[in-house]
């Protein structure tokens, strides 16, 4: 885009903290925990005005990519409940390779919001929530939130619920985004 607009890609890496990686292309490296903070706090991440569209509320089953959005919204949610009831707190994120994936897809919705806006189809966002869902059904699985057992907590449950509340801003503005309501419990 600097190219095309006849900036130099040395003053916009300067302007937004980044560096100039081969011809005209500008790099910024952004950490998963940088990310998880700034998603927490805009609670109107990736927004946009996207046409109203419905997934199929039937079979319940990770088939039905707008059952794994729902239930993914719906477990991060619980996962707010259980952390308060074994007092973990929100901390920073320190990913693993799992989390980092749903870092990147969830770093990667407002710009298919955007693109939804723009071309009037919600489809590319729908599909973006739902590889935010497929990611974070992995992360919920085998990255637990929540002590197991008589396990303490820990800084690391503490970063995953953190996530788990970006993972439920996310998917709870795309949900409403596409024109649906977001529920905690299904």
């Amino acid at each position: 885009m600097a190219l095309r607009l006849g900036v130099d890609p040395a003053v916009i890496a300067r302007r937004v903290g980044g560096v100039v990686a081969g011809p005209g292309f500008v790099r910024v490296v952004v950490s998963a925990g940088e990310l998880v903070d700034g998603i927490l706090g805009d609670p109107g991440y990736g927004g946009a005005r996207v046409p109203a569209e419905r997934w199929d509320e039937w079979p319940r089953t990770f088939a039905n990519p707008g059952f794994s959005v729902r239930y993914a919204y719906a477990r991060a949610c619980w996962v707010r409940r259980w952390a308060r009831e074994f007092g973990v707190r929100e901390g920073p994120l320190d990913a693993g390779a799992l989390e980092a994936e749903l870092v990147w897809a969830l770093g990667d919705v407002p710009g298919r919001a955007k693109q939804a806006e723009r071309e009037r189809d919600a489809g590319p966002l729908m599909f973006c929530l739902e590889k935010v869902a497929g990611a974070y059904h992995d992360v919920h699985e085998r990255c637990p939130a929540v002590p197991r057992g008589d396990e303490e907590p820990t800084a690391v449950h503490a970063g995953r619920v953190g996530l788990a509340r970006a993972v439920e801003v996310v998917l709870g503005n795309g949900l409403n985004m596409i024109g649906e309501t977001p529920r905690e419990r299904i």
